[in-house]
C-alpha cells in the first residue's frame, strides 16, 4: 500500500514517520484490497483537546475510509485513528458478506 504522508506547519521527523507507516502496515491487513493512504498530520490551536491532529484517508475501492483524530502527541492520534479505520475495515467486511 502506498502511504503518501503530509505535514502541516512542522517537519515529521523520522521516528514519527516510520511510526505512522508501521502503525498503517498494520491496516493494510484488514483492508485487503486498500490501494493506497494518505496521511496529513497537523498542529492546532486546540490544546485543550490535542494539538495535534492526524487525518488518514484509506482508498479502497468502493469507496475510501476515512478518519481525523486529535491528541496529545501524534502517536496516540494515530493509535486512535488506526483503531477507527480497523472499525471501518471490519464493517465493511460485514457488509459485503451478507
Amino acid at each position: 500500500m502506498d502511504i503518501n504522508l503530509q505535514t502541516v506547519k512542522f517537519d515529521a521527523d523520522k521516528r514519527l514517520v516510520e511510526f505512522v507507516e508501521k502503525k498503517l502496515a498494520k491496516i493494510d491487513r484488514f483492508a485487503e484490497r486498500a490501494t493506497g493512504a494518505d496521511v496529513i498530520l497537523k498542529l492546532d490551536k486546540d490544546a485543550e483537546r490535542g494539538n495535534k491532529v492526524v487525518n488518514i484517508t484509506v482508498h479502497v475501492p468502493g469507496g475510501d475510509m476515512m478518519t481525523e483524530q486529535r491528541a496529545k502527541s501524534f502517536e496516540e492520534a494515530v493509535d486512535a485513528a488506526v483503531d477507527v479505520l480497523k472499525r471501518q475495515c471490519e464493517k465493511n467486511k460485514e457488509r459485503f458478506t451478507h
